[in-house]
Protein backbone atom coordinates (compact mmCIF):
# COMPACT_ATOMS: atom_id res chain seq x y z
CA UNK A 1 0.00 0.00 0.00
CA UNK A 2 2.85 2.38 0.79
CA UNK A 3 4.55 1.75 -2.56
CA UNK A 4 1.23 2.07 -4.37
CA UNK A 5 0.92 5.53 -2.86
CA UNK A 6 4.60 6.52 -3.11
CA UNK A 7 5.10 6.14 -6.88
CA UNK A 8 2.09 8.25 -7.96
CA UNK A 9 3.00 10.91 -5.38
CA UNK A 10 6.61 11.01 -6.59
CA UNK A 11 5.57 11.27 -10.25
CA UNK A 12 2.99 13.95 -9.49
CA UNK A 13 5.61 16.02 -7.68
CA UNK A 14 7.98 15.56 -10.63
CA UNK A 15 5.53 16.74 -13.31
CA UNK A 16 3.80 19.42 -11.30
CA UNK A 17 6.35 21.96 -12.52
CA UNK A 18 6.58 20.77 -16.14
CA UNK A 19 4.38 20.88 -19.20
CA UNK A 20 4.72 17.17 -19.98
CA UNK A 21 2.44 14.59 -18.38
CA UNK A 22 3.48 11.18 -17.07
CA UNK A 23 2.68 7.81 -18.57
CA UNK A 24 0.22 6.55 -16.01
CA UNK A 25 0.19 3.09 -17.62
CA UNK A 26 3.90 2.89 -16.90
CA UNK A 27 3.32 4.08 -13.32
CA UNK A 28 0.77 1.30 -12.84
CA UNK A 29 2.94 -1.55 -14.12
CA UNK A 30 5.98 -0.28 -12.20
CA UNK A 31 3.83 -0.02 -9.05
CA UNK A 32 2.80 -3.66 -9.48
CA UNK A 33 6.47 -4.63 -9.87
CA UNK A 34 7.63 -2.84 -6.73
CA UNK A 35 4.70 -4.21 -4.66
CA UNK A 36 5.51 -7.78 -5.70
CA UNK A 37 9.22 -7.19 -5.07
CA UNK A 38 8.51 -5.69 -1.65
CA UNK A 39 6.43 -8.71 -0.64
CA UNK A 40 9.03 -11.17 -1.93
CA UNK A 41 12.07 -9.50 -0.32
CA UNK A 42 10.10 -8.81 2.88
CA UNK A 43 9.12 -12.48 3.11
CA UNK A 44 12.79 -13.40 2.69
CA UNK A 45 13.65 -11.22 5.71
CA UNK A 46 10.53 -12.55 7.53
CA UNK A 47 9.41 -8.98 7.96
CA UNK A 48 5.74 -10.04 7.97
CA UNK A 49 6.22 -13.07 10.23
CA UNK A 50 6.91 -11.29 13.52
CA UNK A 51 10.70 -11.50 13.34
CA UNK A 52 11.10 -7.96 14.67
CA UNK A 53 9.41 -6.03 17.43
CA UNK A 54 6.91 -3.65 15.88
CA UNK A 55 8.35 -0.17 15.38
CA UNK A 56 11.75 -1.13 16.81
CA UNK A 57 15.04 0.18 15.45
CA UNK A 58 15.87 -3.29 14.12
CA UNK A 59 12.62 -3.40 12.17
CA UNK A 60 13.03 0.12 10.72
CA UNK A 61 16.61 -0.61 9.61
CA UNK A 62 15.54 -3.88 8.00
CA UNK A 63 12.65 -2.09 6.33
CA UNK A 64 15.06 0.46 4.88
CA UNK A 65 17.32 -2.28 3.49
CA UNK A 66 14.32 -3.93 1.83
CA UNK A 67 13.13 -0.60 0.41
CA UNK A 68 16.60 0.01 -1.06
CA UNK A 69 16.49 -3.41 -2.73
CA UNK A 70 13.02 -2.71 -4.11
CA UNK A 71 14.16 0.67 -5.44
CA UNK A 72 17.14 -0.97 -7.09
CA UNK A 73 14.91 -3.47 -8.91
CA UNK A 74 12.57 -0.68 -10.03
CA UNK A 75 15.54 1.43 -11.17
CA UNK A 76 16.89 -1.39 -13.36
CA UNK A 77 13.44 -2.15 -14.77
CA UNK A 78 12.88 1.51 -15.59
CA UNK A 79 16.39 1.90 -17.00
CA UNK A 80 16.11 -0.89 -19.57
CA UNK A 81 13.01 0.65 -21.13
CA UNK A 82 13.38 3.15 -23.97
CA UNK A 83 13.53 6.79 -22.86
CA UNK A 84 10.49 7.48 -25.02
CA UNK A 85 8.36 4.93 -23.14
CA UNK A 86 10.07 5.03 -19.70
CA UNK A 87 7.49 4.51 -16.96
CA UNK A 88 8.66 7.37 -14.76
CA UNK A 89 11.76 9.57 -14.52
CA UNK A 90 14.58 7.83 -12.65
CA UNK A 91 14.81 10.69 -10.16
CA UNK A 92 11.22 10.05 -9.08
CA UNK A 93 12.25 6.62 -7.76
CA UNK A 94 14.48 8.27 -5.15
CA UNK A 95 11.57 10.44 -4.03
CA UNK A 96 9.32 7.36 -3.96
CA UNK A 97 11.82 5.52 -1.75
CA UNK A 98 11.57 8.14 0.99
CA UNK A 99 7.79 8.53 0.65
CA UNK A 100 7.36 4.75 0.99
CA UNK A 101 9.70 4.63 4.00
CA UNK A 102 7.84 7.50 5.67
CA UNK A 103 4.53 5.69 5.24
CA UNK A 104 5.75 2.19 6.20
CA UNK A 105 7.89 3.35 9.14
CA UNK A 106 5.39 5.93 10.32
CA UNK A 107 2.55 3.42 10.32
CA UNK A 108 4.56 0.95 12.42
CA UNK A 109 5.68 3.57 14.94
CA UNK A 110 2.12 4.94 15.21
CA UNK A 111 0.67 1.50 15.93
CA UNK A 112 3.41 0.85 18.50
CA UNK A 113 2.73 4.14 20.29
CA UNK A 114 -1.00 3.42 20.38
CA UNK A 115 -0.38 -0.03 21.86
CA UNK A 116 2.11 1.27 24.41
CA UNK A 117 -0.26 4.04 25.42
CA UNK A 118 -2.98 1.47 26.04
CA UNK A 119 -0.61 -0.51 28.29
CA UNK A 120 0.40 2.41 30.50
CA UNK A 121 -0.64 1.99 34.13
CA UNK A 122 -3.74 4.01 34.86
CA UNK A 123 -3.27 4.27 38.62
CA UNK A 124 0.30 4.45 39.90
CA UNK A 125 2.50 6.44 42.24
CA UNK A 126 4.28 9.48 40.76
CA UNK A 127 7.96 8.57 40.79
CA UNK A 128 11.24 10.43 40.35
CA UNK A 129 14.08 8.39 38.86
CA UNK A 130 17.69 9.37 39.55
CA UNK A 131 19.93 8.11 36.77
CA UNK A 132 19.33 8.57 33.05
CA UNK A 133 21.80 5.89 31.97
CA UNK A 134 21.03 2.41 30.68
CA UNK A 135 19.58 1.25 34.00
CA UNK A 136 17.32 4.31 34.22
CA UNK A 137 16.19 3.90 30.61
CA UNK A 138 15.25 0.25 31.12
CA UNK A 139 13.47 1.09 34.37
CA UNK A 140 11.42 3.93 32.85
CA UNK A 141 10.33 1.73 29.95
CA UNK A 142 9.38 -1.05 32.35
CA UNK A 143 7.30 1.33 34.46
CA UNK A 144 5.49 2.77 31.43
CA UNK A 145 4.84 -0.39 29.42
CA UNK A 146 3.59 -2.79 32.08
CA UNK A 147 -0.05 -2.29 33.14
CA UNK A 148 0.73 -3.90 36.50
CA UNK A 149 3.38 -1.28 37.33
CA UNK A 150 2.76 0.53 40.59
CA UNK A 151 4.99 3.43 39.53
CA UNK A 152 4.65 6.14 36.89
CA UNK A 153 7.86 8.11 36.15
CA UNK A 154 7.17 11.84 36.07
CA UNK A 155 10.75 13.15 35.79
CA UNK A 156 14.38 12.08 35.71
CA UNK A 157 17.40 13.44 37.56
CA UNK A 158 21.03 13.04 36.56
CA UNK A 159 24.28 14.76 37.53
CA UNK A 160 25.60 14.52 33.96
CA UNK A 161 25.08 17.95 32.41
CA UNK A 162 25.26 16.36 28.95
CA UNK A 163 21.86 14.76 29.64
CA UNK A 164 20.04 17.92 30.72
CA UNK A 165 17.86 17.96 27.56
CA UNK A 166 17.36 14.19 27.35
CA UNK A 167 13.90 12.60 27.25
CA UNK A 168 13.37 8.86 27.75
CA UNK A 169 10.02 7.59 26.48
CA UNK A 170 8.77 11.14 26.87
CA UNK A 171 10.02 11.51 30.46
CA UNK A 172 12.40 14.51 30.69
CA UNK A 173 15.58 15.00 32.68
CA UNK A 174 14.78 17.96 34.94
CA UNK A 175 18.02 18.57 36.85
CA UNK A 176 20.72 17.06 39.05
CA UNK A 177 20.54 15.62 42.57
CA UNK A 178 20.32 19.06 44.20
CA UNK A 179 17.15 19.80 42.21
CA UNK A 180 15.34 16.96 44.02
CA UNK A 181 13.50 19.02 46.70
CA UNK A 182 12.20 21.60 44.22
CA UNK A 183 11.23 18.99 41.61
CA UNK A 184 9.55 16.64 44.09
CA UNK A 185 7.19 19.42 45.14
CA UNK A 186 6.43 20.66 41.61
CA UNK A 187 5.53 17.24 40.18
CA UNK A 188 3.88 15.83 43.31
CA UNK A 189 6.24 12.85 43.54
CA UNK A 190 5.75 10.21 46.23
CA UNK A 191 8.78 8.04 45.55
CA UNK A 192 12.44 8.33 44.54
CA UNK A 193 14.13 5.46 42.72
CA UNK A 194 17.93 5.46 42.55
CA UNK A 195 18.75 3.84 39.20
CA UNK A 196 22.53 4.02 39.50
CA UNK A 197 23.82 0.45 40.06
CA UNK A 198 27.41 1.68 40.26
CA UNK A 199 26.63 4.58 42.61
CA UNK A 200 28.68 4.79 45.79
CA UNK A 201 27.59 5.23 49.40
CA UNK A 202 28.12 9.01 49.33
CA UNK A 203 25.61 9.31 46.48
CA UNK A 204 23.09 7.11 48.29
CA UNK A 205 23.46 9.05 51.53
CA UNK A 206 22.99 12.42 49.83
CA UNK A 207 19.92 11.29 47.89
CA UNK A 208 18.49 9.64 50.99
CA UNK A 209 18.91 12.81 53.04
CA UNK A 210 17.28 14.94 50.31
CA UNK A 211 14.41 12.47 49.92
CA UNK A 212 13.83 12.35 53.67
CA UNK A 213 13.51 16.12 53.70
CA UNK A 214 10.84 15.90 51.00
CA UNK A 215 8.96 13.01 52.61
CA UNK A 216 9.76 10.67 49.71
CA UNK A 217 10.04 6.92 50.02
CA UNK A 218 13.33 5.65 48.55
CA UNK A 219 13.94 2.53 46.52
CA UNK A 220 17.05 1.42 44.68
CA UNK A 221 18.00 -0.64 41.66
CA UNK A 222 20.34 -3.43 42.81
CA UNK A 223 23.79 -3.78 41.31
CA UNK A 224 24.05 -6.08 38.31
CA UNK A 225 25.97 -8.63 40.38
CA UNK A 226 22.94 -9.02 42.64
CA UNK A 227 20.58 -9.72 39.76
CA UNK A 228 19.95 -12.99 37.97
CA UNK A 229 19.40 -11.27 34.61
CA UNK A 230 20.80 -8.28 32.76
CA UNK A 231 17.54 -6.42 32.10
CA UNK A 232 16.25 -4.07 34.80
CA UNK A 233 12.54 -3.69 35.51
CA UNK A 234 10.38 -2.22 38.23
CA UNK A 235 10.04 -5.66 39.83
CA UNK A 236 13.76 -5.55 40.64
CA UNK A 237 13.39 -2.53 42.91
CA UNK A 238 14.07 -2.95 46.59
CA UNK A 239 14.05 -0.66 49.59
CA UNK A 240 17.18 1.33 50.32
CA UNK A 241 18.96 -0.25 53.27
CA UNK A 242 21.91 0.61 55.45
CA UNK A 243 24.32 -1.42 53.30
CA UNK A 244 23.65 1.04 50.47
CA UNK A 245 24.49 3.94 52.78
CA UNK A 246 27.65 2.34 54.19
CA UNK A 247 28.79 0.33 51.19
CA UNK A 248 31.32 1.74 48.80
CA UNK A 249 32.17 2.05 45.12
CA UNK A 250 31.60 -0.81 42.71
CA UNK A 251 34.49 -3.16 42.04
CA UNK A 252 36.25 -2.88 38.69
CA UNK A 253 36.86 -6.54 37.87
CA UNK A 254 39.48 -7.67 35.37
CA UNK A 255 37.11 -10.13 33.74
CA UNK A 256 39.62 -11.69 31.37
CA UNK A 257 42.00 -12.71 34.14
CA UNK A 258 39.16 -14.03 36.30
CA UNK A 259 37.65 -16.03 33.46
CA UNK A 260 41.06 -17.54 32.79
CA UNK A 261 41.28 -19.22 36.21
CA UNK A 262 37.59 -20.16 36.57
CA UNK A 263 36.13 -21.01 33.17
CA UNK A 264 36.05 -24.76 32.51
CA UNK A 265 37.82 -25.43 35.82
CA UNK A 266 36.73 -27.57 38.75
CA UNK A 267 36.19 -25.06 41.57
CA UNK A 268 35.60 -26.09 45.21
CA UNK A 269 34.37 -23.67 47.88
CA UNK A 270 34.47 -24.62 51.56
CA UNK A 271 31.95 -22.97 53.87
CA UNK A 272 29.73 -22.68 50.79
CA UNK A 273 26.62 -22.09 52.87
CA UNK A 274 27.98 -19.09 54.75
CA UNK A 275 27.49 -15.44 53.86
CA UNK A 276 30.76 -15.08 51.94
CA UNK A 277 30.84 -18.68 50.74
CA UNK A 278 27.35 -18.59 49.22
CA UNK A 279 28.04 -15.30 47.43
CA UNK A 280 31.33 -16.74 46.16
CA UNK A 281 29.37 -19.66 44.74
CA UNK A 282 26.99 -17.32 42.91
CA UNK A 283 29.83 -15.16 41.60
CA UNK A 284 31.96 -18.12 40.46
CA UNK A 285 28.95 -19.72 38.76
CA UNK A 286 28.73 -16.70 36.42
CA UNK A 287 32.16 -17.51 34.95
CA UNK A 288 31.22 -20.99 33.76
CA UNK A 289 33.35 -23.46 35.75
CA UNK A 290 33.20 -27.03 34.49
CA UNK A 291 32.16 -28.03 38.03
CA UNK A 292 31.24 -25.92 41.05
CA UNK A 293 31.69 -28.01 44.20
CA UNK A 294 30.03 -26.59 47.32
CA UNK A 295 31.28 -28.02 50.64
CA UNK A 296 29.74 -27.30 54.03
CA UNK A 297 28.83 -29.11 57.21
CA UNK A 298 25.36 -27.46 57.31
CA UNK A 299 22.88 -29.28 55.06
CA UNK A 300 20.30 -26.48 55.30
CA UNK A 301 22.88 -23.94 54.15
CA UNK A 302 23.77 -26.14 51.16
CA UNK A 303 20.07 -26.39 50.31
CA UNK A 304 19.75 -22.60 50.36
CA UNK A 305 22.78 -21.90 48.16
CA UNK A 306 21.79 -24.54 45.59
CA UNK A 307 18.32 -23.02 45.44
CA UNK A 308 19.74 -19.51 44.94
CA UNK A 309 21.93 -20.62 42.03
CA UNK A 310 19.83 -23.18 40.18
CA UNK A 311 16.30 -22.27 41.24
CA UNK A 312 15.83 -25.79 42.59
CA UNK A 313 17.36 -27.77 45.43
CA UNK A 314 16.87 -31.52 45.11
CA UNK A 315 20.04 -32.11 47.20
CA UNK A 316 21.03 -34.98 44.89
CA UNK A 317 23.89 -33.33 43.04
CA UNK A 318 27.43 -34.72 43.50
CA UNK A 319 28.52 -31.07 43.53
CA UNK A 320 27.11 -30.74 47.07
CA UNK A 321 29.52 -32.11 49.68
CA UNK A 322 28.37 -32.50 53.29
CA UNK A 323 31.62 -32.53 55.22
CA UNK A 324 33.32 -31.11 58.33
CA UNK A 325 36.79 -29.80 57.51
CA UNK A 326 37.96 -30.94 60.96
CA UNK A 327 37.85 -34.53 59.67
CA UNK A 328 41.10 -34.70 57.71
CA UNK A 329 40.65 -38.18 56.26
CA UNK A 330 37.15 -37.34 55.04
CA UNK A 331 38.34 -34.10 53.45
CA UNK A 332 41.18 -36.00 51.77
CA UNK A 333 38.80 -38.62 50.36
CA UNK A 334 36.48 -36.00 48.86
CA UNK A 335 39.38 -34.10 47.27
CA UNK A 336 40.79 -37.30 45.74
CA UNK A 337 37.38 -38.12 44.31
CA UNK A 338 36.57 -34.64 42.96
CA UNK A 339 40.10 -33.38 42.15
CA UNK A 340 39.39 -29.63 42.33
CA UNK A 341 41.68 -27.26 40.44
CA UNK A 342 40.73 -24.04 42.29
CA UNK A 343 39.84 -23.88 46.00
CA UNK A 344 38.31 -20.97 47.91
CA UNK A 345 38.55 -21.74 51.63
CA UNK A 346 35.78 -19.75 53.34
CA UNK A 347 34.88 -22.19 56.15
CA UNK A 348 35.63 -20.69 59.56
CA UNK A 349 34.34 -19.88 63.01
CA UNK A 350 34.21 -16.09 63.20
CA UNK A 351 32.34 -14.85 66.31
CA UNK A 352 34.96 -13.35 68.61
CA UNK A 353 33.14 -13.59 72.01
CA UNK A 354 32.17 -17.22 71.41
CA UNK A 355 35.72 -18.22 70.53
CA UNK A 356 37.00 -16.46 73.65
CA UNK A 357 34.84 -18.90 75.63
CA UNK A 358 35.74 -21.94 73.53
CA UNK A 359 39.26 -21.41 72.14
CA UNK A 360 39.72 -25.10 71.38
CA UNK A 361 36.85 -24.91 68.86
CA UNK A 362 38.55 -21.99 67.15
CA UNK A 363 41.75 -24.01 66.93
CA UNK A 364 40.02 -27.08 65.49
CA UNK A 365 38.21 -25.24 62.71
CA UNK A 366 40.31 -22.20 61.85
CA UNK A 367 43.74 -23.80 62.18
CA UNK A 368 43.45 -27.59 62.03
CA UNK A 369 40.56 -27.44 59.52
CA UNK A 370 42.53 -25.08 57.30
CA UNK A 371 45.56 -27.38 57.47
CA UNK A 372 43.36 -30.34 56.47
CA UNK A 373 42.07 -28.50 53.41
CA UNK A 374 45.60 -27.34 52.52
CA UNK A 375 47.02 -30.87 52.79
CA UNK A 376 44.24 -32.30 50.62
CA UNK A 377 44.70 -29.50 48.07
CA UNK A 378 48.43 -30.07 47.80
CA UNK A 379 47.91 -33.84 47.43
CA UNK A 380 45.67 -33.46 44.36
CA UNK A 381 47.66 -30.63 42.76
CA UNK A 382 45.27 -27.70 43.23
CA UNK A 383 46.42 -24.86 40.96
CA UNK A 384 45.00 -21.92 42.94
CA UNK A 385 44.20 -21.91 46.67
CA UNK A 386 42.69 -18.86 48.39
CA UNK A 387 42.39 -18.78 52.18
CA UNK A 388 39.90 -16.15 53.33
CA UNK A 389 41.27 -14.36 56.38
CA UNK A 390 40.29 -11.32 58.44
CA UNK A 391 41.65 -7.97 59.56
CA UNK A 392 41.67 -9.39 63.09
CA UNK A 393 44.75 -11.40 62.04
CA UNK A 394 46.71 -8.11 62.06
CA UNK A 395 48.14 -7.43 65.53
CA UNK A 396 45.92 -10.24 66.87
CA UNK A 397 44.59 -9.95 70.41
CA UNK A 398 41.86 -12.61 70.36
CA UNK A 399 41.44 -16.31 69.66
CA UNK A 400 39.80 -15.40 66.36
CA UNK A 401 42.68 -13.15 65.34
CA UNK A 402 45.45 -15.55 66.34
CA UNK A 403 43.71 -18.54 64.78
CA UNK A 404 43.31 -16.75 61.46
CA UNK A 405 46.89 -15.40 61.65
CA UNK A 406 48.12 -18.95 62.22
CA UNK A 407 46.03 -20.14 59.26
CA UNK A 408 47.73 -17.47 57.11
CA UNK A 409 51.13 -18.77 58.20
CA UNK A 410 50.25 -22.40 57.48
CA UNK A 411 48.91 -21.36 54.05
CA UNK A 412 52.20 -19.55 53.38
CA UNK A 413 54.07 -22.69 54.41
CA UNK A 414 52.25 -24.78 51.82
CA UNK A 415 52.85 -22.04 49.24
CA UNK A 416 56.60 -22.72 49.57
CA UNK A 417 56.33 -26.49 49.10
CA UNK A 418 53.20 -27.29 47.10
CA UNK A 419 52.69 -26.74 43.36
CA UNK A 420 50.30 -23.95 42.41
CA UNK A 421 49.53 -20.57 43.94
CA UNK A 422 48.55 -20.41 47.63
CA UNK A 423 47.48 -17.07 49.06
CA UNK A 424 45.45 -15.58 51.94
CA UNK A 425 43.05 -12.67 51.48
CA UNK A 426 42.48 -10.36 54.46
CA UNK A 427 39.48 -8.06 54.87
CA UNK A 428 37.19 -6.67 57.56
CA UNK A 429 33.54 -6.97 58.55
CA UNK A 430 31.01 -7.85 55.90
CA UNK A 431 27.79 -5.85 55.80
CA UNK A 432 24.74 -8.07 55.98
CA UNK A 433 26.54 -11.31 56.81
CA UNK A 434 24.93 -13.67 59.31
CA UNK A 435 25.54 -12.56 62.88
CA UNK A 436 26.85 -9.17 61.76
CA UNK A 437 26.25 -5.97 63.68
CA UNK A 438 23.54 -5.00 61.19
CA UNK A 439 21.58 -8.15 61.93
CA UNK A 440 21.86 -7.54 65.67
CA UNK A 441 20.83 -3.89 65.38
CA UNK A 442 17.87 -4.76 63.13
CA UNK A 443 16.59 -7.30 65.65
CA UNK A 444 16.96 -4.87 68.56
CA UNK A 445 15.19 -2.08 66.67
CA UNK A 446 12.32 -4.41 65.72
CA UNK A 447 11.98 -5.35 69.40
CA UNK A 448 11.74 -1.69 70.41
CA UNK A 449 15.29 -1.31 71.68
CA UNK A 450 17.58 -0.61 73.23
CA UNK A 451 20.32 -0.91 70.63
CA UNK A 452 23.45 -2.06 72.45
CA UNK A 453 26.84 -0.69 71.50
CA UNK A 454 30.16 -1.60 73.09
CA UNK A 455 31.74 1.87 72.81
CA UNK A 456 30.65 5.13 71.14
CA UNK A 457 34.06 5.50 69.47
CA UNK A 458 34.50 1.95 68.20
CA UNK A 459 35.18 1.74 64.45
CA UNK A 460 35.28 -1.11 61.98
CA UNK A 461 36.15 -1.63 58.34
CA UNK A 462 33.17 -2.69 56.26
CA UNK A 463 32.56 -4.23 52.87
CA UNK A 464 29.40 -5.42 51.19
CA UNK A 465 29.06 -9.15 50.55
CA UNK A 466 29.23 -8.81 46.72
CA UNK A 467 32.25 -6.50 46.92
CA UNK A 468 34.14 -8.82 49.25
CA UNK A 469 33.36 -11.86 47.11
CA UNK A 470 34.35 -10.15 43.86
CA UNK A 471 37.64 -8.95 45.31
CA UNK A 472 38.41 -12.42 46.68
CA UNK A 473 37.96 -13.83 43.17
CA UNK A 474 40.02 -11.00 41.71
CA UNK A 475 42.77 -11.69 44.27
CA UNK A 476 42.87 -15.32 43.13
CA UNK A 477 43.36 -14.17 39.54
CA UNK A 478 46.43 -12.09 40.45
CA UNK A 479 48.47 -15.28 40.84
CA UNK A 480 50.48 -14.34 43.95
CA UNK A 481 52.09 -17.03 46.08
CA UNK A 482 53.11 -17.07 49.78
CA UNK A 483 51.53 -13.69 50.55
CA UNK A 484 48.53 -12.20 52.27
CA UNK A 485 46.56 -9.90 50.01
CA UNK A 486 44.85 -7.01 51.78
CA UNK A 487 41.67 -5.62 50.26
CA UNK A 488 41.14 -1.86 50.24
CA UNK A 489 38.51 -1.30 52.93
CA UNK A 490 38.25 2.47 52.54
CA UNK A 491 37.79 4.49 55.69
CA UNK A 492 36.71 2.81 58.94
CA UNK A 493 33.09 3.40 59.96
CA UNK A 494 31.90 4.43 63.44
CA UNK A 495 29.48 1.79 64.68
CA UNK A 496 27.58 4.57 66.46
CA UNK A 497 26.85 6.11 63.03
CA UNK A 498 25.56 2.75 61.82
CA UNK A 499 23.22 2.45 64.78
CA UNK A 500 21.90 5.99 64.38
CA UNK A 501 21.36 5.52 60.64
CA UNK A 502 19.43 2.28 61.12
CA UNK A 503 17.24 3.86 63.79
CA UNK A 504 16.52 6.80 61.49
CA UNK A 505 15.59 4.49 58.61
CA UNK A 506 13.23 2.55 60.86
CA UNK A 507 11.27 5.73 61.63
CA UNK A 508 11.34 4.89 65.36
CA UNK A 509 13.17 7.82 66.88
CA UNK A 510 12.39 6.66 70.42
CA UNK A 511 14.92 3.81 70.26
CA UNK A 512 17.61 4.17 72.92
CA UNK A 513 21.31 3.41 72.31
CA UNK A 514 22.91 1.70 75.32
CA UNK A 515 26.70 1.56 75.78
CA UNK A 516 27.87 -1.78 77.25
CA UNK A 517 31.68 -1.48 77.14
CA UNK A 518 34.26 -3.35 75.09
CA UNK A 519 34.29 -7.12 75.46
CA UNK A 520 37.28 -9.24 76.34
CA UNK A 521 39.97 -9.20 73.59
CA UNK A 522 37.93 -6.75 71.51
CA UNK A 523 39.74 -3.80 69.94
CA UNK A 524 38.48 -0.24 69.73
CA UNK A 525 39.93 0.11 66.22
CA UNK A 526 40.93 -2.69 63.85
CA UNK A 527 44.12 -2.84 61.78
CA UNK A 528 44.52 -4.18 58.28
CA UNK A 529 48.24 -4.85 58.73
CA UNK A 530 50.68 -5.49 61.55
CA UNK A 531 52.87 -2.61 62.57
CA UNK A 532 55.78 -4.75 61.34
CA UNK A 533 54.23 -5.45 57.92
CA UNK A 534 55.04 -3.38 54.86
CA UNK A 535 52.31 -2.84 52.29
CA UNK A 536 53.19 -3.35 48.64
CA UNK A 537 50.98 -2.57 45.62
CA UNK A 538 49.68 -5.15 43.16
CA UNK A 539 48.39 -4.77 39.64
CA UNK A 540 44.89 -4.13 41.01
CA UNK A 541 44.27 -0.72 42.66
CA UNK A 542 42.05 -2.16 45.42
CA UNK A 543 44.40 -4.99 46.43
CA UNK A 544 47.80 -4.74 48.14
CA UNK A 545 50.12 -7.43 49.50
CA UNK A 546 52.04 -8.04 52.72
CA UNK A 547 54.64 -10.66 53.49
CA UNK A 548 53.47 -13.50 55.74
CA UNK A 549 55.87 -15.58 57.82
CA UNK A 550 55.39 -19.20 56.84
CA UNK A 551 54.60 -21.97 59.32
CA UNK A 552 55.66 -25.44 58.10
CA UNK A 553 53.28 -27.65 60.05
CA UNK A 554 51.07 -30.49 58.84
CA UNK A 555 47.68 -31.29 60.43
CA UNK A 556 49.39 -34.03 62.44
CA UNK A 557 51.79 -31.47 63.90
CA UNK A 558 48.89 -29.27 64.98
CA UNK A 559 47.08 -31.90 67.06
CA UNK A 560 49.26 -32.35 70.20
CA UNK A 561 47.57 -31.61 73.51
CA UNK A 562 50.21 -29.13 74.63
CA UNK A 563 49.42 -26.83 71.71
CA UNK A 564 45.70 -26.89 72.48
CA UNK A 565 46.49 -26.29 76.13
CA UNK A 566 48.42 -23.16 75.18
CA UNK A 567 45.44 -21.95 73.23
CA UNK A 568 43.09 -22.54 76.11
CA UNK A 569 45.33 -20.41 78.32
CA UNK A 570 45.82 -16.67 78.07
CA UNK A 571 49.33 -16.99 76.68
CA UNK A 572 48.36 -15.86 73.19
CA UNK A 573 47.37 -12.48 74.61
CA UNK A 574 50.91 -11.77 75.85
CA UNK A 575 52.18 -11.11 72.34
CA UNK A 576 49.73 -8.96 70.41
CA UNK A 577 52.16 -8.64 67.47
CA UNK A 578 51.89 -12.36 66.73
CA UNK A 579 55.68 -12.80 66.45
CA UNK A 580 55.48 -15.88 68.68
CA UNK A 581 53.41 -17.80 66.14
CA UNK A 582 56.24 -19.36 64.07
CA UNK A 583 57.61 -20.93 67.28
CA UNK A 584 54.62 -23.25 67.28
Amino acid sequence: MAWGLALPVAVTLRYDLADASPSWDGVVWLSVLVVVTQLAVGAGFRLYQGRFRLGSLDEILTLFRIALAVTGVAFLADLVTSPTVRAIPLGSLVVALFVAMAVMGGARVTVRLIREGARRPQSARPTLVFGAGEAGSQLVRSMLLDPSSQFIPVALLDDDQGKRHLRINGVPVRGDREALPRLAKSVGAELLVIAAPSGDAALHRRLYDLAQGCGLEVKVVPGMTQMLRDHIGFRDLRDLDVTDLLGRRSVDLELDSIAHILRNRRVLITGAGGSIGSELCRQVHRFGPSQLIMLDRDESALHAVELSIHGRALMESPDLVLCDIREGSVVQAHFERLKPEVVFHAAALKHLPMLEQYPEEGWKTNVLGTANVLKASAAVGVQTFVNISTDKAANPSSVLGVSKRTAEGVTAGYAETAPGDYVSVRFGNVLGSRGSVLESFAHQIAAGGPVTLTDPDVTRYFMTIPEASQLVIQAAALGYNCDALVLDMGEPVRIMDVAQQMIAMSGRNDIEIKITGLRSAEKLHEDLMDSSEEQEPTTHPLISRVKVDSIHLSPEDLVPDQIVARWMSNEYRTNAQGTDLPQL
